[in-house]
């Protein structure tokens, strides 16, 4: 559903027949677009709901995103909206899938007339990798190619998005863990500045953020989550870097990511600038602030000497001067495409998100394309600290 669409049209497409929506409908219908038809009594949040279930009950089998499904909980919301006087929430009577039940976010979201419908899948046991999602039926399967993983650690999360059973599900990241499964289900994945959405991880690492299918959802999102940011003025300014200066990246990745920024630019969304985007690999950082479990909140690291491997403390200050020169950065969200079920072998799929789990960069991951052979490849944007919205307002659709 365009941004932007009117009621009067949105009726139309909807609710002209004086019937429920169809499930044909449902699947086209953004957050947006759902929360302001029920607002204005186009949709009932009930027949929304249905829709919902029914679509899980259509695909689900297939792919299992869904650990539980609350269809009861569910309907008594929806009913609950229903009779009462419609509002102006933003999220009025919208479906959600949600990562982790208890999360402020979550609150936020229910607070804002979200429905949550479902929790979704993460990986189990076993496995030091954490690109897949496990259900008592089995892992979650990449809805391009079953033979695949999803991504992960929210992998249910972005294949209920991206197989349309709903508009929005939260998730976390805490090293691309919103990121690589969007990016490989070719859906919109929005890590926040760290801070903003609080998951209770004692590294700091971690972050709350979401899954959808336009930007106008994940602005709504932010809006609801963190209130008021700083958005762009103008144009924004976009440096390239197929691999952060140290990143293996495939080279069929690369230039799928790279066209998809070319696009942006030559739409006219984006001011390219060339600049020297040279970090130094995260990985021995990263790992060890997470074996320490983050000590004082991680927030000591780097700035009292005591970062044993010196690497965050370098890294932030290559960054401080990247963005005094350009607004964005951008890169492939994944080094490498979907691996198998048996696991990334040698690949290190978080190599080029990472580095912004531990500065606390902002980050998206768009759909960017296809390889050659059909998979998904995602295109990451990252931002200062707090200029979430310039991650999307200018892409909003």
């Amino acid at each position: 559903m365009p941004a932007g669409k009117s009621r009067a049209s949105l009726a139309t497409v909807v609710s002209s027949r004086g019937e429920a929506v169809t499930d044909e409908e449902y699947e086209r219908l953004s957050a947006v677009a759902i929360g302001t038809a029920v607002a204005a009594g186009e949709l009932s949040a009930l027949e929304v709901v249905e829709a919902a279930l029914r679509r899980i009950a259509q695909v689900d089998r297939e792919v299992r995103a869904f650990r539980e499904v609350w269809a009861d909980r569910a309907r008594t919301t929806a009913r609950a909206i229903d009779a009462a006087d419609a509002d102006g929430r933003p999220l009025l009577g919208v479906p959600i899938a949600v990562k982790n039940a208890g999360s402020r976010q979550v609150a936020q979201l229910a607070a804002a007339g979200a429905v949550p419908i479902g929790l979704t899948s993460t990986p189990g046991p076993g496995t030091p990798w954490q690109t897949w999602g496990l259900t008592d039926r089995g892992p979650t399967l990449n809805p391009f190619d079953p033979e695949l993983v999803p991504g992960g650690s929210s992998a249910g999360s972005a294949v209920a998005v991206a197989t349309s059973m709903v508009p929005l599900a939260t998730g976390s990241d805490g090293a691309g863990s919103i990121r690589i499964p969007a990016a490989w289900c070719a859906v919109i994945g929005l890590k926040p500045t760290n801070g903003l959405v609080p998951t209770g991880d004692g590294t700091g690492l971690a972050v709350g953020g979401a899954l959808a299918r336009t930007s106008l959802d994940l602005l709504t999102y932010l809006q609801v989550v963190a209130g008021a940011l700083s958005g762009p003025t103008g144009p924004l300014r976009v440096t390239w870097s197929a691999d952060l200066g140290f990143a293996q990246t495939v080279p069929g990745i690369a230039a799928v990511a790279r066209a998809a920024l070319d696009r942006l630019v030559a739409d006219g969304r984006l001011d390219e600038v060339e600049t020297v985007v040279r970090l130094r690999d995260p990985e021995p950082a990263w790992t060890s602030l997470r074996a320490r479990g983050g000590e004082d909140n991680g927030q000591r690291l780097g700035r009292t000497g005591e970062d044993p491997t010196g690497i965050r403390a370098d890294n932030d200050r290559r960054l401080r001067a990247i963005f005094r020169t350009t607004d964005l950065i951008a890169t492939p969200t994944t080094p490498n495409p979907p691996h198998g079920h048996d696991g990334p072998g040698e690949l290190i799929s978080v190599a080029l998100t990472w580095a912004f789990n531990l500065s606390g960069h902002p980050a998206v991951s768009l759909p960017a394309g296809f390889t050659a052979d059909g998979l998904p490849v995602g295109l990451q944007l990252i931002a200062r600290h707090r200029h979430d919205l310039d991650l999307l307002a200018g892409l909003a659709g």
